[in-house]
């Protein structure tokens, strides 16, 4: 089983930006922690970021030529902007669980709308880094029609 991982603008930060808000883990070392998940998992974790909107639009629609099963995403400021990867979504039709380290819902208004989140089987959010550990637990279940409570 393939899940990718994209990651959208200004998360490559993680870790110096509004630690606050974000959490002091930096994506490569929330990527890590995920690479291990999925193995324990069985399966393998393709990660990508980018600060570019077209990029991941362009990598979403080439998921299935990838082998991709699922995606699991966290679009980032695009999360309440992008039409497009919401489009991108919706063409490929792959099974994607959206993800925040914050919740989106108690923070400035805007930012409780998800353009994305319709696309989406499921939406994790406000858990810090968990929140990526536990979206990637619920897909792969998902993918393997298995509940995800133990």
């Amino acid at each position: 089983m393939k899940i990718l991982l994209i990651n959208g603008p200004n998360l490559q930060l993680l870790g110096v930006r509004e630690p606050g808000i974000y959490g002091a883990d930096t994506l490569p070392a929330i990527v890590a922690h995920l690479r291990e998940t999925a193995a324990e998992l069985g399966c393998e974790l393709i990660d990508f970021q980018s600060n570019h909107e077209g990029d991941i639009i362009d990598l979403i629609g080439s998921a299935k030529e990838k082998g991709v099963d699922g995606i699991v995403m966290n679009p980032a400021a695009y999360t309440h902007t992008s039409v497009a990867i919401r489009d991108a979504l919706a063409a490929v039709a792959l099974p994607a669980v959206e993800v925040h380290l914050s919740n989106i819902h108690a923070r400035e208004e805007f930012r409780s709308h998800s353009l994305t989140a319709p696309k989406c089987i499921g939406v994790v959010a406000g858990f810090g880094a968990d929140s990526y550990e536990w979206a990637l637990r619920a897909l792969v279940a998902h993918l393997n029609r298995k509940p995800v409570l133990v």
